[in-house]
C-alpha cells in the first residue's frame, strides 16, 4: 500500500493531486498523466532504436520469393516484374558486398518503368515498399524545378527519404526512391529558347548526381521553409533510384524508329512481325531521348523496361484477385456495417467493359464502381439489411444515370 504521504501526489514529478488532471494508484506510489505520456513517448523512442535498419538483419529474398510477393498484389506485367525482383535483390547484394582482392565493385543499375496510365507502375513501387527492410520514398517529378524557382527543389527527393528513415543517415544513403511522372520532365522542346525549361531540362540536369552517386547536403525539413535549419549530407552512391512514367505518345516515336528501319526487299516480312496493338514492348533509349529525356540522364538508368497495357482478361481479375483488390475492398466496407454484399458475375464483366472504354487502365475500375456503388453505400447503414446482390441490370441503371446527369451539367 502506498504510503499515506505519496497518496496526493505523484511520485515521479512530485505533483500534488491538485495540480493534475489524473493520479494513477499503483502498488507502492502514483503517476499522473504527463509522467506517463512521458514515459511513453521514452518507450517508443527506445523501439524506434531497436527497429533501426541494420545490414546484417536484413533477409535476402531471392528473385523468385520477390516476383512471388509482388504476384499478390499486382497482376499480370510478368516481365517488369522479373526486372524489378533482380534489381531489387542486386541492390541487396550491394549492399552486402565486401571488396574482395580483385577489388570489383557492384554498381547499382537505376530502373525506368515506361508504361499507359492505369498499368500498374506506382503499385508495383508502393507492393515492394510492403515487403522491404531498406527505407522507401515515392516522390512525384512533377513538383519539381531548378533550384531557386517556386516548387521543390531536387534535394527534397532525398529529404523525404531521410523522413522515411527516421533521420537514420546511414539507412538513408541504402534506401530505395520510386520517382513517378518521369516524362513530366522531359525536356519541351529541341528548339534553344530565351526562357529557362526550369521543370523540365533544368531539373533532369539537377538529377544527374543524385543518379550517379555524389554527397548532397539536404535540408532534414525541406528546402526554403528553414533556411537556418543545419543541412544533413548524404551519400546517394548505394540509393536505387527507380523511375517511372506514362511517356504519352511515345508509341509514335517508336513507330517512326520501326519504319526507317524496315528498308528494301524485307521491309513487309520485318513489318508482319511488329504488333502494333502494343508498340511499347519495342521501347528503346533511344526513344526516350526522341520523347525529351537527355542522354546523360538515360545512361544513369541502365534499365529500361515495359508494361504491358491490360487486356479484358486481366482487367476481369485486377478487379477480384488481388489482396487488396477493389470488390474485396467494398466487401469489407459492407461487412463492417453488418452487411453481405455479392456481385453478379456479368455485373463484374460490365465494370470491365466499361474501364475498356474509358481507357483509364486498372484505376478507372475503381472510378466505375464507385458510381455503381455510392448510392447503395449511402442508404444501406440506415436501412439495416443483411445482403445486397449487384446485378448487371443494377449496375448498368447507376452508370447511365450518372452520364445523363453530367450531360445536364455540361
Amino acid at each position: 500500500m502506498a504510503s499515506k504521504g505519496n497518496i496526493d501526489k505523484c511520485s515521479f514529478c512530485g505533483r500534488e493531486k491538485k495540480e493534475v488532471n489524473l493520479l494513477i494508484a499503483g502498488i507502492d506510489g502514483h503517476i499522473c498523466e504527463r509522467c506517463a505520456e512521458q514515459a511513453y513517448s521514452i518507450i517508443q523512442e527506445e523501439v524506434k532504436k531497436d527497429d533501426s535498419f541494420d545490414l546484417n538483419t536484413v533477409k535476402l529474398l531471392k528473385p523468385k520469393e520477390i516476383k512471388e510477393f509482388i504476384d499478390q498484389y499486382v497482376i499480370g506485367q510478368d516481365r517488369a516484374k522479373k526486372i524489378l525482383a533482380v534489381s531489387v535483390y542486386n541492390h541487396y547484394k550491394r549492399l552486402a558486398q565486401r571488396i574482395d582482392d580483385d577489388e570489383t565493385e557492384i554498381e547499382k543499375s537505376n530502373i525506368v518503368l515506361v508504361g499507359e496510365t492505369g498499368t500498374g507502375k506506382t503499385l508495383l513501387a508502393r507492393t515492394i515498399a510492403k515487403m522491404l527492410h531498406v527505407p522507401f520514398t515515392i516522390v512525384d517529378a512533377t513538383v519539381l524545378t531548378e533550384a531557386g524557382y517556386v516548387g521543390e527543389d531536387i534535394e527534397s527527393l532525398l529529404t523525404r527519404l531521410l523522413q522515411a528513415a527516421d533521420y537514420n543517415v546511414e539507412a538513408a544513403e541504402r534506401g530505395i526512391v520510386f520517382i513517378d511522372e518521369l516524362d513530366k520532365i522531359a525536356r519541351k522542346s529541341d528548339n534553344p529558347s530565351i526562357t529557362r525549361d526550369v521543370s523540365g531540362e533544368g531539373v533532369q540536369q539537377g538529377l544527374l548526381k543524385l543518379l550517379e552517386g555524389a554527397i548532397v547536403n539536404v535540408p532534414p525539413q525541406g528546402g526554403r521553409k528553414h533556411p537556418e535549419q543545419k543541412l544533413i549530407p548524404i551519400d546517394t552512391k548505394n540509393i536505387l533510384f527507380i523511375c517511372g512514367g506514362a511517356f504519352d505518345g511515345i508509341e509514335r516515336k517508336i513507330a517512326n524508329r520501326l519504319n526507317t528501319k524496315v528498308i528494301g526487299y524485307s521491309a513487309a516480312k520485318d513489318t508482319d512481325r511488329i504488333e502494333r496493338e502494343n508498340l511499347l514492348q519495342y521501347v528503346s533509349p533511344q526513344d526516350l531521348k526522341s520523347f525529351g529525356l537527355i542522354p546523360e540522364i538515360i545512361g544513369r538508368l541502365p534499365v529500361l523496361a515495359y508494361l504491358d497495357p491490360l487486356d479484358e482478361k486481366t482487367l476481369r481479375n485486377i478487379l477480384t484477385e488481388p489482396k487488396n483488390s477493389v470488390i474485396k475492398q467494398y466487401k469489407k466496407l459492407f461487412k463492417i456495417d453488418g452487411i453481405t454484399l455479392e456481385f453478379e458475375e456479368e455485373a463484374l464483366h460490365y465494370v470491365v467493359e466499361k474501364a475498356i472504354e474509358f481507357k483509364l487502365g486498372a484505376r478507372g475500375l475503381r472510378s466505375i464502381c464507385e458510381s455503381i456503388m455510392n448510392d447503395a453505400m449511402f442508404d444501406s447503414p440506415s436501412e439495416k439489411i443483411e445482403n445486397l446482390f449487384v446485378s448487371k441490370e443494377y449496375a448498368e441503371g447507376k452508370i447511365n444515370r450518372t452520364n445523363i446527369q453530367r450531360l445536364k451539367a455540361s
